[in-house]
């Protein structure tokens, strides 16, 4: 059974540490940078896809055909259930349809962390 004397572990304080997506790790080379928006100024004018899907649906192609403007398709989600939000066909978050000055936009409840 060892105690805390048994071990042979340098001191840390607070200074030390540095977290990392949520592990802590600790700094062997001095203070860690703050990174801030300008740190990614080289990748802003990169083009990407959002989408809000707000559900989906199957029909064949006759049906899809005979859709006309005011027609109502079913979707696979009910209303009030949060909408998926991708970036480049990726799911990144889910959201909510809101309404602000007249106009539809999504604001985001959830953010989906990315699978390694």
């Amino acid at each position: 059974m060892s105690t805390e004397n048994d071990l042979n572990l340098p001191p840390l304080n607070q200074a030390d540490l540095s977290f990392d997506q949520g592990e802590m790790s600790v700094a062997r080379s001095g203070p860690v940078p703050v990174k801030t928006a300008e740190d990614l100024e080289q990748v802003f004018d990169v083009p990407v896809t959002v989408s809000a899907v707000l559900g989906s649906s199957k029909v064949a192609v006759g049906d899809l055909l005979q859709i006309v403007p005011g027609a109502v398709i079913e979707l696979d989600r009910r209303v009030g259930e949060a909408i998926d939000i991708f970036v480049n066909e990726r799911l990144v978050a889910r959201g909510e349809v809101v309404v602000v000055e007249d106009r539809l936009g999504v604001t985001m409840t959830e953010i989906i962390k990315a699978d390694r």
